[in-house]
């Protein structure tokens, strides 16, 4: 488990930078944490680590899956936000995600416990407000599992 705080986004992101770098195919981290909290801020960092262009990195509440591609075209990092699905995990295999999701690393926003047995974590990345709301200090729990 690694513990650190961030006063602002760029150093949330540089955390996900470096976790990002750490990253391999098949590994899926789950980002916990409240609504703007900074879970799309550290998975642009996720991006950055991997190769991937952080200016294309946006939250895909919309879209459910958005995919950022590395230099050569190839898919280098997926990134979900679950929070629309009411129910994650039989939505997900319904729609056949989890067999969509083999050879790049996997970031899941609002993973929610269901989702467990069917997209296990590797990584889990808690971020906590320390106080206020808007650009203030986080604190981020890294747990491997």
């Amino acid at each position: 488990m690694t513990e650190l705080a961030t006063r602002n986004p760029e150093e949330t992101e540089a955390a996900g930078e470096r976790l990002g770098r750490q990253l391999r195919s098949g590994d899926v981290v789950y980002l916990i944490g409240d609504l703007g909290s900074g879970k799309t801020c550290f998975a642009r960092g996720l991006a950055l680590g991997v190769g991937a262009p952080a200016s294309e990195v946006a939250s895909p509440t919309f879209a459910l899956i958005h995919e950022y591609a590395g230099g050569g075209g190839e898919t280098i990092l997926r990134h979900l936000d679950l929070y629309r699905l009411p129910d994650r995990a039989r939505d997900l295999e319904s729609i056949g995600v989890p067999d969509t999701l083999a050879g790049a690393p996997v970031a899941v926003e609002w993973p929610g416990e269901a989702i467990r047995t069917l997209l296990p974590p590797t990584v889990e990345v808690t971020i906590v407000r320390a106080g206020g709301d808007g650009d203030g200090e986080r604190k981020i729990r890294i747990d491997r599992m």
